[in-house]
């Protein structure tokens, strides 16, 4: 008698060897990827070489010409890993078909040791004793039984394996497609971010008409402005705050208390300015206080807690920065800068998620102000007046 045979694991053809040359080409494109992040941290170095001599308007140039080459390898690096992952699907599509192609035999296989296992359970054994003519014999058929139902089980744990195996492989498949799309959208960005290092560069040399003195006269106002705008900022949060300890407040407009547990305010995190950020670009003349998160131009923005707005700087031409600082409990406040639109007022009590304005930061914008390259939001986390990292207290 001929038993049926079970196949185990993958199919001795299939898509082996092109999955192996996907994943070749994959690791070929993440050593470059490497290759290219060695060379990012160089031109990090040089940058932050550059920022500790004297400030100029030649090592202001050389700051520039050094993040321009650190982005344009970014874009590369970006690019690269780019197609590694869209390699990374292909190779997991041809793997997810090879599990198919292997279900599919279980599958056949199993339906055969059904069938003859049902076509033998259906005779009776004095029926099977009868057709043999010694005991020999008849134990034979026994125990090919015994191993056709031991196949079966086999066959059927096996099957459940192949199975949870293929939808482990379309979840990477899924995960990996999500991560291209994130990180396209990523590429665009920085490339939008390059141009705006670009014209940032251009204007700066427009503006100064490549004069050290221009320049430096530049700094200074810059430095004047930003030095009223902090100053605006401290002393309108200390009136505020003394405000409120003498007025009681209506019981329905109550401060959130989890201010360690602020909610983004924009539905972009894609940070592209740290918090005293080394790689800013008027670290010259202030210390960034606040992280920046990408935004196209007019996105929508929302309180992080609940609060009270102390100030709501409305602007009417692109030298003004327009900005909302909200006063939250246990001496919390967020700043909310480059707003081309503010949908509050002062003196309104706002809470969590409530929708307060809309992003700007274009050069050239209405409320833009002088300290911006590109659309995006500045926000502020001040714990008794001092800016700390927002990052320490988002969720």
């Amino acid at each position: 008698m001929i038993l049926p045979q079970f196949a185990l694991g993958e199919p001795t053809g299939g898509n082996k060897e092109e999955i192996d040359t996907l994943n070749s080409q994959v690791a070929e494109k993440k050593k470059k990827v490497e290759e290219i992040q060695k060379a990012i941290d160089e031109y990090k170095s040089k940058i932050e070489k550059t920022r500790l001599q004297s400030v100029s308007l030649s090592n202001q140039m050389a700051l520039l010409d050094n993040r321009i080459t650190q982005v344009q390898l970014d874009i590369k690096a970006t690019g690269l890993t780019l197609e590694s992952i869209k390699l990374e699907i292909e190779s997991l599509k041809l793997s997810i078909d090879d599990k198919q192609k292997v279900i599919a035999r279980q599958k056949t296989l199993i339906a055969e040791l059904i069938r003859n296992l049902y076509r033998e359970n259906s005779k009776k054994y004095i029926e099977i004793m009868a057709a043999y003519d010694n005991f020999s014999d008849f134990y034979s058929r026994v125990e090919y039984l015994k191993k056709i139902e031991n196949d079966l089980g086999n066959s059927a744990k096996t099957l459940r394996l192949e199975e949870e195996e293929l939808q482990t492989k379309k979840n990477q498949a899924d995960e990996r497609k999500k991560t291209y799309e994130s990180l396209n959208l990523e590429l665009k960005e920085k490339i939008a971010n390059l141009g705006e290092q670009v014209d940032f560069k251009q204007k700066l040399l427009v503006e100064t008409q490549s004069s050290e003195l221009r320049y430096k006269t530049l700094v200074s106002n810059l430095r004047t402005q930003y030095q009223q705008i902090e100053g605006d900022i401290a002393g309108i949060e200390k009136r505020v705050r003394q405000k409120l300890e003498e007025q009681q407040k209506n019981e329905q407009q109550k401060f959130d208390q989890n201010t360690e547990n602020l909610a983004w305010p924009l539905a972009s995190r894609r940070i592209t300015a740290y918090f005293h950020d080394a790689g800013y670009p008027f670290r010259n003349i202030f210390e960034h206080s606040a992280i920046d998160l990408a935004a196209p131009q007019g996105s929508t923005v929302r309180a992080a807690a609940s609060g009270y707005i102390a100030r709501a700087k409305r602007c009417a031409s692109a030298s003004c920065y327009s900005y909302i600082m909200i006063i939250h409990s246990d001496g919390i406040s967020t700043v909310y800068g480059h707003l081309s639109g503010l949908a509050v007022s002062e003196d309104q009590f706002v809470t969590r998620g409530d929708i307060i304005g809309k992003s700007g930061a274009t050069p050239g914008t209405v409320g833009a102000g002088p300290f911006t390259t590109g659309p995006h939001l500045h926000f502020e986390v001040r714990k008794n007046g001092i800016p700390t990292d927002p990052l320490n207290y988002l969720n």
